[in-house]
């Protein structure tokens, strides 16, 4: 029930590329906190350290950054390789700072994060794993081997190995849960932008089905009138022609193919007219069948049940809330083991609407998130394969724009099987319906074509 297009890389789960002028401003203001930090502590509070080491560390990376501005353009787009080679490049620069400053002892060590955070938010979860290693690589490098802390006075203080080993443990541990964390965050807002999209591209194409009955009745309104005219002057002209030779062959060809076209004319009208109930508003029943029709063929029959006192409900053919519906019976089909059984219960206030089937039912972890963008469980027993998890993200958007409140469950012991339950309040249901007794658009041909 999912088009072919939404399973495209473009709304796959496709790691998004970061822009060269995003990292390219990060490491700008990185370098002015650099060289802020450093500046102070060497000027302001007089603590001796490298100086000029660290000033070339900030200028190889404010060169860095000159160059990139030169050689791409603002909105250029980094490759995962690259992304991953310039925040490499971050965490080694940091680290270099860190050995010339105290290493671990150092408090801004914790900005090693940063790189992998950012990777974590854009790039593919085995380039964070590759600067994770490094980050930890490097600061495990700093942590056994660096400069002295930057100290006023002769007594230097010495922080105990275990307190060294334990800023080196915090350390490990804060870049493994804070690009866990990012990465998590990131991946659930990638995922629900991609389901969105595919909702949006399924929804504008049944929305252009369902106007190509009212364009076509559109086109014969128009072609009415030229037809008639090419009527009237054939009709003339074999009037006018003599009633033996080829002229009047041609001529009863030409009133022959004016009665075909005013045929084929009268048809499209008639979508909008003698066959206009079926088309643009359905009864429950005729929705439901309309929704199961095309699951018919996979060979598990369909239990329909209707309760409620007449009228029965009856809705305008929303193409949404049909492809919605749709991929609920699908979904019912693929995981039925015999039956799938659809009920149908009204009053003067609600319309509710449940699927159910008789299969094993929603695993307890799948049922408290169905309904999110790529959930799956696998395939049923009747299909081979499985999906994306969109078929229940996008039937549930689309009914819930209809006005529909939406429950997934599993049948009550002993019976086992899924249920999605589709409640509406009936005025909601049957919005939209043209008032009793309005008079339809006539888009009739005009009399006296072909006459």
């Amino acid at each position: 029930m999912i088009p072919a297009d939404a399973t495209r890389p473009a709304f796959g789960r496709v790691n998004r590329q970061l822009r060269l002028d995003t990292l390219v401003r990060l490491r700008w203001l990185a370098i002015a906190g650099q060289s802020l930090a450093v500046a102070g502590v060497h000027f302001g509070l007089g603590y001796p350290l490298p100086f000029g080491w660290c000033f070339t560390a900030i200028a190889v990376s404010s060169w860095l950054n000159i160059a990139l501005r030169i050689r791409f353009p603002l909105n250029h787009r980094l490759q995962p390789g690259a992304a991953t080679a310039l925040l490499a490049f971050d965490i080694v620069q940091l680290s270099v700072l860190l050995y010339l400053t105290g290493g671990l002892q150092n408090p801004f060590s914790i900005l090693l994060l940063a790189p992998v955070m950012i990777s974590a938010t854009a790039l593919p979860p085995q380039r964070t794993l590759l600067l994770g290693g490094l980050a930890i690589a490097l600061a495990t490098l700093v942590s056994v081997t660096h400069w002295p802390l930057p100290w006023a006075g002769p007594d230097r203080p010495v922080l105990p190995l275990h307190y060294q080993l334990g800023s080196w443990v915090a350390l490990v541990l804060g870049l493994g849960f804070t690009g866990i964390y990012a990465w998590r965050v990131a991946k659930e807002a990638r995922d629900l932008s991609d389901a969105l999209a595919a909702t949006e591209l399924v929804l504008a194409r049944e929305q252009h089905l369902s106007q190509l009955d009212g364009l076509a009745a559109a086109a014969a309104h128009e072609l009415g009138t030229p037809l008639a005219t090419i009527a009237l002057v054939s009709k003339e002209l074999s009037r006018l022609a003599p009633p033996e030779g080829e002229m009047a062959e041609d001529i009863a060809l030409l009133r022959e193919q004016v009665e075909r076209c005013r045929g084929i004319l009268g048809k499209l009208t008639s979508l909008q007219d003698d066959e206009a109930g079926p088309l643009h508003q359905l009864s429950l029943r005729l929705l439901i069948e309309e929704a199961a029709g095309p699951q018919r063929p996979f060979g598990v029959p369909f239990e329909i049940v209707l309760q409620g006192e007449k009228p029965e409900p009856v809705c305008r053919r929303n193409p949404g809330m049909i492809y919605g519906l749709g991929n609920i019976v699908d979904n019912a089909v693929d995981f039925a083991r015999s039956t799938v059984t659809i009920t149908a219960e009204w009053n003067q206030d609600h319309v509710m609407l449940t699927i159910a089937d008789d299969g094993p039912g929603f695993p307890p972890d799948v049922l408290m998130r169905a309904g999110d963008p790529y959930l799956t469980h696998g395939a049923g027993e009747n299909r081979a394969g499985g999906g994306l998890g969109l078929g229940l993200f996008i039937a549930k958007t689309l009914l819930e724009r209809g006005g529909a409140a939406i429950a997934f469950s599993n049948r009550p012991e002993p019976a086992s099987g899924a249920c999605v339950s589709m409640t509406w309040l009936r005025a909601a249901f049957e919005a939209d319906l043209p008032p009793a007794g309005a008079s339809k658009v006539d888009l009739a041909i005009p009399h006296g074509v072909g006459s």
